[in-house]
């Protein structure tokens, strides 16, 4: 398999995914973004492009490491995040981190002890993460973080864009594959509310998984 082309024969199964996973979302001015931690360093340029757009006055960039982001984030997502952040131009006072999570509720229930320990109690959140985890980030914040206002952004890009900027189409694809099924079994283990998957979405998965795409399944 190339390394960044998507192979002709899963193409529409995975185009099928992430079309599922964009919220779509139209994005208006909110009281803090949230940087979800992850390996894609395009959330932290999401984030300063719209923090310069004057969309947010504070980011809380939230993230430790996890198995596939140690060797690109050694000193951890978050610390990155916020390095790149301050290369892009925003201001070192505008950037929170929160280190510890490994998780995405995790990332926001932590966040939120961040913004309160600061005096912030938000009305509205701007979810900023890799393009796949849209859905995933939204269902759970409407679970551990109920009383807030939440939209869902990611950087604009095409599927094939996407994936030459990681230079991984296999990595792409598992981790695809595994948002998909977290949709539903986080909704049963009680760590999101639950979300429509329609049936082409679930077919899609299935093959995907038949197809060997199960490093991120749990």
């Amino acid at each position: 398999m190339s390394t960044t082309a998507i192979p002709h024969h899963l193409r529409v199964d995975v185009e099928t995914l992430w079309a599922y996973h964009d919220m779509h979302h139209e994005l208006r001015p909110v009281d803090v973004c949230v940087g979800l931690g992850s390996h894609d360093l395009g959330v932290a340029t999401y984030a300063a492009e719209l923090y310069h757009r004057g969309l947010f006055p504070q980011i809380v960039f939230t993230g430790a490491n996890a198995p596939t982001t140690i060797e690109r984030f050694p000193r951890g997502e978050a610390i990155h995040y916020r390095e790149h952040a301050l290369e892009l131009g925003v201001p070192d006072e505008a950037i929170s981190v929160e280190t510890a999570a490994t998780n995405t509720s995790q990332n926001l229930t932590n966040t939120r002890a961040v913004l309160a320990e600061a005096g912030i109690t938000p009305c509205s959140v701007l979810l900023v993460s890799r393009p796949y985890q849209q859905r995933r980030a939204y269902a759970t914040c409407r679970k551990v973080w109920p009383e807030v206002q939440v939209l869902c952004g990611s950087r604009p890009l095409l599927l094939d864009e996407y994936v030459h900027g990681i230079g991984d189409v296999a990595r792409v694809i598992n981790m695809l594959v595994g948002d998909t099924q977290r949709i539903t079994e986080y909704a049963k283990r009680g760590f999101a509310i639950e979300q429509e998957v329609p049936d082409e979405v679930d077919a899609a998965n299935r093959r995907l998984i038949e197809a060997g795409f199960t490093s991120r399944l749990i």
